[in-house]
């Protein structure tokens, strides 16, 4: 194992956690990453509050820079060198030097691909006009942050009402930019219920954003110099100078299945639960891999940094000759808009139906703290159970000033397989600063238990 080449694809989180644990379990081992962005081991998640202000700088979301890898490391990352073919037969990359304009083959023993998602594009005319962006890389965040200070924008539209829609709508508004968001779902955050989610939409307009559910998005109109002007829909135009794409992400998996590597239904690469690929030697991690889903018990596709960060610790442990098990995913996932904070996990509504399972649910309102405690505010939970066993199945949360991290609770709980009986007499800590004598999560436990 100490003589085995490894190649990875991909400097971020998964890449660059799995490069690093084959580092510390192999001193000598060549190691080689390649990277097709200018930065390694960024904080995608903290780009729309690089856009709001409340980072002061790009430099504050890089973890480790390509110089720290190659100097305290010993890992040879080479940035702005983009592969691609992978050719599994001779165990080698084809590899393009995007500065110089040249290309070569690198061999390997090992082969990491963690070359992440990408933002899912709309098939319009003019996206790709200037002004209209998408958040991916920590270089797109920092082409809306530079433009935004060439030229402060009149008004933005937001395209897409999930996690990136919300942050992005949230860091306009802090800059006090006008702001509409259009979605062609109902309601704001699909991969909540409509009951949780109209909370989040009447908070929004609340704090100033206008928003237009229910509406596709038709085409974007431009001015004499080719910047965006206008978001038409199927039933309005939008003047617009800024737009932020949130249409979702895309796993980057072209490269693997043109090498002949298999891909799951969601277009992810399929891994097992050591992160092995299909093809010997050649592993997966991060947003272009499936993870296995705990509740569904079927391979789903999560991209989140948690998840990539996972992913590459025990890819790397595989690649040092260990023997890990990635246990699996329950989607759990938090966001906020101002100081509204949104949290879900495990299963919805929409997807325990979808699946066939037979639940039943219940949403409770209660209070962050105890109701004489000052800053006690408002939240709701909504737990889904299984309907024979009472087994915990998803969780969400909506609420103030300290709701969300509670769904943490919820994610450990569905972990472990306990009932809504169960959860109701876990020993939580409570003081009235943070909870009521009942927490919320297990006062909704208790309409379900029993």
């Amino acid at each position: 194992m100490q003589n085995r080449k490894l190649v990875v694809i991909g400097g971020d989180a998964a890449g660059m956690s799995a490069a690093s644990k084959v580092r510390r379990e192999h001193p000598d081992r060549s190691i080689v990453v390649f990277e097709r962005g200018r930065f390694t081991s960024y904080a995608a998640c903290g780009m729309p509050y690089l856009v709001a202000g409340m980072v002061e700088a790009p430099e504050k979301l890089i973890a480790r820079s390509p110089e720290t890898f190659r100097e305290k490391q010993r890992i040879d990352v080479r940035t702005r060198h983009e592969v691609v073919e992978i050719d599994p037969a001779r165990k080698r990359v084809r590899v393009q030097n995007l500065d110089a304009s040249l290309e070569f083959w690198e061999d390997w023993d090992d082969l990491l691909i963690a070359t992440g998602a990408s933002p899912i594009q709309p098939d319009v005319p003019n996206a790709s006009a200037d002004g209209i962006f998408s958040l991916s890389t920590l270089q797109s965040g920092l082409d809306v942050f530079e433009d935004m200070q060439r030229r402060p924008p009149r008004s933005a539209v937001v395209v897409g009402g999930g996690y990136v829609g919300i942050e992005m709508a949230e860091a306009l508004r802090e800059r006090d930019v006008p702001v509409s968001l259009v979605d062609m779902a109902p309601q704001v955050m699909n991969t909540l219920d409509p009951d949780m989610a109209e909370d989040i939409a009447t908070f929004m307009q609340d704090a100033g954003v206008r928003l237009f559910l229910g509406e596709r998005l038709q085409r974007f109109d431009v001015d004499a110099s080719g910047r965006v002007s206008s978001v038409v829909t199927d039933q309005r135009a939008l003047e617009a100078d800024l737009v932020i794409l949130g249409l979702g992400i895309r796993p980057n998996s072209a490269l693997a299945r043109a090498a002949g590597i298999q891909l799951g239904p969601s277009g992810a690469l399929r891994v097992d639960r050591g992160m092995r690929t299909s093809v010997a030697d050649i592993w997966a991690a991060g947003d272009c891999a499936e993870s296995f889903h705990r509740v569904k018990e079927e391979p789903t596709f999560i991209a989140l940094g948690t998840v990539a960060n996972k992913h590459g610790l025990v890819a790397g442990t595989n690649l040092s000759g260990g023997a890990l098990e990635f246990p699996g995913v329950l989607g759990t996932a938090i966001t906020r808009f101002q100081d509204l904070e949104i949290a879900r996990t495990g299963l919805s509504e929409k997807e325990a139906k979808a699946l066939g399972i037979a639940y039943r649910s219940r949403t409770i309102e209660a209070l962050t703290r105890s109701h004489y405690f000052p800053g006690a505010a408002k939240l709701k939970v909504k737990l889904l159970v299984e309907a024979a066993t009472g087994r915990l199945l998803g969780g969400q949360i909506v609420g103030r000033g300290g709701a969300g991290k509670r769904i943490d609770t919820l994610a450990t709980a569905i972990t472990a397989r306990m009932t809504a009986e169960q959860l109701v007499y876990l020993d939580l800590a409570y003081a009235p600063p943070f909870s009521p004598v009942w927490d919320p999560v297990q006062t909704a436990a208790r309409t379900l238990s029993g």
